[in-house]
């Protein structure tokens, strides 16, 4: 009888043996398919993180060259912008150039008129008169 219930004590003990090692390897099945699942959802946020970040970078490039383009455009504007400064200030110099030049011609032609004048007035005065 005692060797019965050592017999009936060990196969009770194999069984749950069995049923223990069939429980871990639920459990450790279980734990890696909630680790997978739970690496799954977080490599969807890594990814999306991954994406936003690419599109980020590749907006960030494009600003900096709309940058870039707007600087050197401007810059272009502000030497068009000069120059035509300088043109205009050239023209008010020709203009003032040219003004002085009349003013300078004028006193020639006045001049030039007087000593005409005396000089025709001395020509009547020196004829005999016949």
């Amino acid at each position: 009888m005692l060797t019965s219930m050592v017999k009936e004590y060990q196969v009770k003990q194999a069984k749950r043996k069995q049923e223990q090692e069939i429980r871990r390897k639920d459990l450790v099945e279980s734990s890696n398919e909630l680790t997978q699942a739970i690496v799954d959802h977080l490599n969807v946020g890594v990814a999306q993180a991954y994406l936003n970040q690419k599109r980020l970078d590749a907006e960030a490039k494009q600003l900096h060259v709309g940058a870039t383009n707007f600087a050197k455009q401007t810059q272009q504007w502000i030497q068009l912008i000069d120059n035509f400064s300088s043109a205009l200030k050239e023209l008010g110099d020709v203009e003032n150039w040219a003004r002085s030049i009349e003013g300078d011609i004028q006193v020639i032609q006045n001049t030039l008129e007087i000593a005409y004048k005396t000089s025709r007035q001395i020509q009547q005065h020196n004829t005999p008169s016949n």
